[in-house]
């Protein structure tokens, strides 16, 4: 059985994948760059999300508005350590949220159909303080993921869901030192 709070990813000995939906603009701008450029805003909180099927679900397979470009970003491990490092989970008191340099909530993860399941999915806001090492210091990497994911949801809406599982990327669960498990999952 599943645990209820618990990292799934996709992630190598030095980095982790997270998933952002953006506009065609931020999309186009960050990958002719490598990383995050303008139109994308350095001056609001932007979320990752390491579970591709909970993304699928938020953005709605790529058809929500303003969020039709799914893109796979690469990240250093240290980076997304650095991150949980200096997390406050939004169920806490609302000044520590406020003051928090790095937001996490758990929010049900998805099936391919977008229905809950009982375990929970990491979501994990990086602050304006933060914005411009996430962009430049902690990325190594942006792939689009688009084609992959309309495919994907054409194979699901036609029934071929054995094929449509093929195209999602591999998670398997994240080794977190205890010291972060114990930081942003509730109830450690």
């Amino acid at each position: 059985m599943t645990p209820q709070y618990q990292i799934r990813a996709d992630y190598d000995a030095h980095t982790i994948v997270v998933y952002q939906a953006y506009s065609p603009a931020i999309a186009e701008a960050a990958l002719r760059a490598g990383r995050f450029v303008a139109p994308f805003s350095f001056h609001r909180m932007t979320w990752i999300k390491p579970s591709f099927m909970w993304l699928m679900h938020r953005s709605n397979w790529a058809r929500k508005p303003g969020q039709e470009r799914v893109l796979a970003v690469r990240i250093t491990r240290e980076g997304w350590e650095e991150s949980l490092s200096q997390a406050v989970l939004t169920t806490a008191a609302p000044a520590a949220v406020a003051q928090a340099a790095v937001h996490v909530q758990w929010d049900p993860e998805r099936s391919q159909r977008g229905a809950a399941l009982n375990h929970y999915s990491i979501q994990v806001g990086i602050g304006r303080r933060l914005i411009r090492t996430f962009t430049d210091d902690w990325i190594v990497g942006l792939t689009d993921l688009t084609p992959q994911v309309r495919k994907a949801s054409a194979l699901i809406q036609t029934g071929h869901t054995a094929k449509a599982q093929r195209l999602f990327p591999a998670e398997r669960t994240y080794p977190l030192p205890q010291t972060l498990q114990d930081a942003v999952c509730p109830g450690s």
